[in-house]
């Protein structure tokens, strides 16, 4: 069974950094392209980063480009996403996804393309 869980998430100044983190079990993590999405009150969820299996190409949404960085640590089936120069706009449920397909080609912000999800993690930033 494919568990997914995310944490990290807390109240946050705005200008401040978080880092969130995911682990998935009951798969092979390193043959899944992963992503970060996230979904505000009254707004649609939100891809905004990926990353390719082995973690050399990654993606990001124009909204957190810049600030945020994607990465992670195979050997820990594990998932980062480090959040810099925080803003209010930032508030909102964080939610790691793995892959449909194993090996994927494209490193795809697109949330059809994912298969299992977490809980999700609220980070909510103050102004």
């Amino acid at each position: 069974q494919v568990q997914v869980v995310e944490s990290g998430g807390e109240l946050v100044q705005a200008g401040g950094s978080l880092r969130l983190s995911c682990t998935a079990s009951g798969l092979p993590f390193d043959q899944y392209n992963m992503a970060w999405f996230r979904q505000a009150p009254g707004k649609e969820r939100e891809g905004i980063s990926c990353i390719k299996y082995n973690g050399v190409r990654t993606s990001y949404a124009d909204s957190v480009k810049g600030r945020f960085t994607i990465s992670r640590d195979n050997p820990k089936n594990t998932l980062y996403l480090q959040m810099n120069s925080l803003k209010p706009d930032d508030t909102a449920m964080y939610y790691c996804a793995v892959h449909r397909y194993s090996y994927a080609s494209i490193c795809s912000l697109a949330s059809d393309r994912y298969s299992y999800w977490g809980q999700g993690t609220q980070v909510t930033v103050s102004s």
